[in-house]
């Protein structure tokens, strides 16, 4: 028999073994086809301005301006699950932004996430998406980039991720395990028998990246889908700085299934519309940086995509109208705390019907927002109150005020749970536990 010594040698050896396989295969170049100087010509004006609307479609500044910061000179925070990215520079300073890319090295790394140097970039730069766009769209990109954006010499902060997350070659295994092939053919239009519904499904899969906040992740925080092959594809994401990141299939409770066309292109143009949905901070970034500037064509177009998504399959919540619960509030029969929190808090602007004012304050009966299974949304905008962003097309901030100061997780819980089980809604209720839960995310951290 073999001696225990000996098998812990053997044991070892073999994880020596595995992990230099491991390493050799994280750290083994990466090769990708390549673009090619001829297939684009650098300073064109006409080209320029076409990456100039692309970087918009794309949401760019987003990520990559800070707060009053100078233009695509990087330094914003992202928050992640290992920790917090501090967005690059990609203005055209050679020292610290991307001057010195060629065509080639700017598109392995907004492609394939591959930076100039052959380490892997974090998926918080949406690469698994921007891998669907066409070689012309990226040299066009990489033309303003280059042309259209004024240098800044600038410094970003280091990311403040915790060793061992903070080692970055096992983030190469994630990209070749998870992201599209280098050698991945971009979008092809030819699947779409409706060309309006191509060039929407495009920008949804592609420079919008719709998917990297809407679509389920599964345990490395993979997108669980990259287009509308999988029922996943944007079936609703992870909490994003306090707000969910919604179903856009088409459920007629917690999905789109309700909403118009018209309804999709004013809510990305001004980040409201009559009668749907809760817009959360991180929606209100995209449309003030990205879709309000979409021309009208690509919003219907991404309109028409998103409607011919078929529901996902959630049995979770429902809506069905139903005048009872107007009825008794108007009458002044309160059926329980959850009720008449309602009336204390919330019916002065939403009235006891639910309904709300047009273009004002959201109607509540069959809300999507209020119908996600995920209360978190809710949860917060309750805790915490929030605002509409301002935009020339609506000026006005609308916001709602936060009530967690005066109201407790219990009772928090016993509005939600009314709010989300009355006029014909169905949800599931919300519990003190999960109040508590968003209340210490959200609060402010004290010095």
């Amino acid at each position: 028999m073999t001696s225990p010594a000996r098998r812990s040698a053997m044991a070892l050896a073999i994880a020596v073994i595995v992990f230099a396989v491991v390493l050799a295969n994280a750290l083994w170049p990466t090769q990708s086809h390549i673009i090619g100087a001829n297939s684009f010509v650098r300073g064109d004006s006409a080209s320029i301005e076409r990456g100039r609307y692309l970087s918009v479609a794309a949401g760019c500044a987003a990520c990559h301006t800070a707060a009053a910061g100078k233009d695509f000179a990087g330094g914003r925070p992202i928050a992640s699950p290992i920790g917090t990215i501090y967005s690059t520079n990609i203005t055209p300073d050679r020292g610290t932004g991307i001057g010195s890319f060629n065509l080639d090295q700017f598109d392995r790394a907004v492609r394939r996430g591959i930076g100039s140097r052959g380490g892997t970039l974090y998926p918080a730069m949406p690469y698994p998406s921007y891998s669907r766009m066409r070689d012309e769209d990226v040299a066009d990109l990489y033309n303003y980039f280059m042309a259209g954006v004024e240098p800044v010499s600038i410094q970003y902060s280091a990311n403040s991720i915790p060793w061992p997350l903070s080692v970055r070659w096992p983030v190469a295994i994630w990209r070749k395990l998870f992201a599209p092939a280098a050698d991945a053919p971009p979008f092809d239009a030819s699947r779409f028998n409706d060309p309006v519904v191509a060039r929407g499904a495009y920008l949804v899969q592609g420079p919008g990246h719709c998917g990297a906040c809407h679509t389920p992740r599964g345990f490395s925080l993979q997108e669980k889908a990259l287009d509308e092959s999988s029922e996943l594809y944007l079936a609703g994401g992870q909490v994003i700085d306090g707000w969910v990141a919604v179903n856009l299939r088409g459920n007629s409770a917690d999905g789109l299934g309700n909403w118009s066309k018209d309804d999709i292109v004013a809510t990305l143009r001004m980040a409201r519309d009559t009668r749907h949905a809760v817009i959360g901070a991180a929606m209100g970034e995209v449309v003030l940086h990205s879709t309000q500037y979409l021309m009208d064509g690509d919003l219907q177009a991404i309109a028409s995509y998103l409607k011919t998504l078929p529901p996902a399959r959630s049995d979770s919540s429902a809506f069905a109208a139903n005048p009872a619960t107007a009825a008794a509030l108007a009458a002044g029969r309160e059926a329980d705390r959850g009720a008449q929190l309602y009336l204390d808090n919330c019916s002065a602007c939403h009235r006891s019907g639910g309904a709300g004012s047009a273009n004002v304050f959201p109607e509540i009966a069959g809300n999507s927002s209020v119908l996600s299974p995920d209360p978190t949304s809710l949860i917060r905008l309750v805790l915490r109150g929030s605002s509409l962003p301002r935009i020339p097309g609506s000026p006005s901030a609308l916001g709602m005020p936060g009530f967690g100061w005066r109201l407790s997780n219990a009772e928090v819980a016993q509005l939600l749970t009314f709010i989300r089980n009355s006029w014909g809604n169905r949800a599931p209720s919300v519990s003190p536990r999960e109040v508590a839960h968003v209340r210490a995310a959200s609060e402010p951290a004290r010095k």
